[in-house]
Formats: structure tokens, sequence, C-alpha cells
């Protein structure tokens, strides 16, 4: 069943509407690693009374856009159009997501597509380094795979294996969100504040240090580095303090990363955090790229860091820019439509009924500077290490960290 939901957002001259199913590539069996990536992108190839090419010519014939993303832990479907064509085109999304043609000729396009964009990715030693990370911080959990897959289970993957998992597709719990009221949906600014109760982590506390690390050897004259933990899910009461440490280190011109390796050292160009939002233990990484020649002064700098970070408090002036800053992206974050509806789905879809602004500032004020030193050493005494570079640079960094974590 589909649950609607209606966004009293300001007014505009043009509609969109989201649908989020909840289970995106977690939903991937053993053996078939991708799977959801292509029942994802087929389904929006043509549906009941549209072939692909149908489809396509009538949403461009209205000047509109559909598109659709997968997610570890869901999969999101949305179409835009100007306010006087929307009811010819909403009506789309649920023939799309009930009534899909899943043509055998498309699904064998999208197959390929998935393999060459694979191969493609093999070619980039950042995305290597960052699936490498991912694989020695969550095994054989979900978020340890690539959400388009691997090489050799896609291409094992059939026709009829896609029409048994679209099976499974259509008993999964689905979500809608439109700022326009023709979906009669239920008021969300009327929607009671419900948060449900959050999950227990199990973090590797005890893993041993060598298999907290790992290396993938290159020959280019850059080196790229990885530092960091899985923490929390967006259910948490750590997830907000988490955003504000990110914002410490990473947020414009005056964070913590900037500051120590571009403005006092100009050592790199590529840094910054990865922490996405995540219904399970969400990935917080810091990366950089440097030159083979920085490579373990970069590392050295950023061990310095990570020690300070877990011993000693932020100042009262960084943290309230911290959290100013914060504050600012989630305003920043309010100015497309489209986000705002993706990102409450999202929530929807996670069992969370979104925050308001003013409670959302309210929690962020409230986050003090003891808060982080906790919650740095609950997720971060025992990081993770994955590093794309020369192989003698590599083991030089290796003996840093069998002597600092």
């Amino acid at each position: 069943m589909l649950k609607r939901y209606f966004l009293n957002n300001k007014k505009r001259n043009f509609s969109t509407a989201s649908i989020w199913i909840k289970g995106g590539s977690d939903m991937d069996t053993n053996g078939k690693k991708g799977i959801n990536k292509i029942l994802c992108s087929l389904i929006t190839r043509g549906c009941e009374g549209f072939n692909n090419f149908a489809l396509s010519n009538y949403i461009e014939s209205y000047g509109a856009e559909l598109n659709q993303e997968i997610f570890e832990d869901g999969i999101s479907i949305s179409i835009k159009s100007l306010n006087e064509h929307f009811s010819k085109l909403f009506p789309l999304l649920e023939l799309i997501i009930n009534k899909p043609i899943l043509s055998e000729t498309e699904f064998k396009k999208v197959k390929k597509s998935s393999i060459d964009h694979i191969k493609k990715d093999k070619e980039n030693p950042f995305n290597i380094c960052f699936e490498n990370w991912r694989r020695i911080v969550y095994s054989n959990h979900p978020y340890a795979f690539n959400t388009i897959g691997n090489e050799n289970d896609v291409s094992t993957i059939s026709y009829e294996d896609i029409l048994n998992e679209f099976k499974s597709f259509k008993r999964r719990e689905k979500y809608m969100i439109s700022n326009n009221l023709e979906i009669n949906g239920e008021n969300l600014d009327k929607v009671d504040q419900k948060f449900f109760k959050e999950k227990s982590i199990t973090l590797n506390d005890y893993v041993d240090a060598m298999n907290r690390f790992d290396f993938v050897n290159n020959d280019s004259n850059q080196t790229i580095i990885m530092f960091g933990n899985k923490t929390c899910s967006r259910r948490s009461s750590d997830f907000l303090p988490l955003k504000v440490l990110e914002s410490y280190l990473s947020y414009g011109m005056s964070s913590a990363l900037f500051k120590l390796f571009r403005e006092k050292n100009g050592i790199t160009y590529d840094l910054g955090v990865f922490n996405p939002i995540r219904s399970g233990d969400t990935p917080f990484l810091v990366y950089l790229s440097v030159s083979n020649n920085n490579a373990l002064f970069a590392f050295e700098l950023l061990s310095s860091l990570w020690k300070n970070l877990l011993s000693k408090p932020l100042i009262d002036s960084e943290i309230y820019l911290a959290k100013e800053k914060l504050k600012g992206s989630f305003l920043l974050g309010n100015q497309s439509l489209d986000e705002i509806l993706q990102r409450k789905i999202q929530l929807i879809g996670y069992g969370l009924s979104p925050i308001t602004a003013t409670d959302l500032n309210s929690k962020i004020d409230n986050i003090s500077s003891i808060d982080i030193l906790k919650l740095t050493s609950k997720y971060f005494s025992k990081p993770f290490l994955s590093i794309s570079g020369n192989k003698k640079i590599c083991l030089e960094i290796k003996s840093e960290w069998r002597k600092n974590f």
C-alpha cells in the first residue's frame, strides 16, 4: 500500500512528487549484488500504456523530469512538472511502481550499463579506496557493497531473477510526498512527531589494528587516505552531534581540515567528510588525497588531529561556529523543493516524522563540546584506515598506524 503525504510548501509554479520504496541494495541477495540497481533503472523504462520511447516522449512533451536513484536502504523515484501539467503526469508514478513493463530488451541494456559503470569505477583510485574502506568496516553488512553491485554478480543476473525480485519489490513499504494537493495525501504539517526508539549498535571495538587497515597499490603520484568508522542510524540521538562534528571538520574555509591541510600546510586540494543519512550504522569518513611526497606528513597531521578530537573538547568559539554553519547548511538545503521533499519522505521511510526547523535549531543549540568529546570516544577510538598509493609509502604509513592506533 502506498502511504501519501502532502507538504504545504510555499506556492510555486511547479509540482513534484517523490516515492520512497523501503529497501534498496540492502535487499540484494548473495550472488546477486546489484540486482536492485538494475530493477530501479528498469522500472522507469516503460509502464502500462507506455513503452520506453512512448514514456520518454510523453514526459518530455510536457517539459517534465523523471528521476530515479537507489540507496543502500531505499529506492527513490520522482517526477516534476509545471503545475498545469501535473495532473497528466502524476499518475505515471503509480503505474511505474505497480505496472512496469519490465522489458527483456531493456533489461539487457540496463545490465550492460551497470557492468560498464562498474568497470569505469575500477579505473578511479578514489572509488577503489572507498570500496576497500567500506569492506573492512562493514564486512558482510549491506553497507559494505556498492549499490551498483560487482561485475561477477551482475554478469550472472538473469531476466528471470529480475522478475522474481520485482515480486519482492511489490511487497515493500512505499511512501509518496508532494507539494500538490492532487495526490490526496495526509497533510505532513499536521502529522504527530513520533520518533521511533533508536536501535542499539555494535561497533568494532575489539577488532585488531591490522584488521582495521588495508591498502591498494597504485602507480600514480597520488596517495588517497580514508579514515573513520561506522557510527549510528538517523534515529539516534547521536546524529546531530555527529553533524556538528562534520561541520567543524569540513564546512567551508574555516573548517579544521581546510585550515590544517590547505591554509597552514598547502598539501591537498581534495579533502572532506563523508557522512550521509542512512537508516543503519552510517559511515563517518574523513578523506583526502595528496602527492606521494606529502603522504606520510599528511597522515601524521591527520593522526594528530584525530588524537586531539579524542582527548580535548572543542573550545567555545569552535563549537559555536560549527553549530552556526550546520544551521546554515540546513537552511541552504531548504531552498530546493526537491531536496525538501526527498529528505522528508526518506525520514518517513526510516520511521521518523520530520522535525521542524525550530526544534532542529533548539537541539543543535543544546549540543556541548563535552557531547562531542563523548561522541569521538564512542565511535572513533578504533578507526579504520584505507589507503590507495605507492606500496612503499603505504607500508610506511602502516608502521605509523601501528604506533598510534
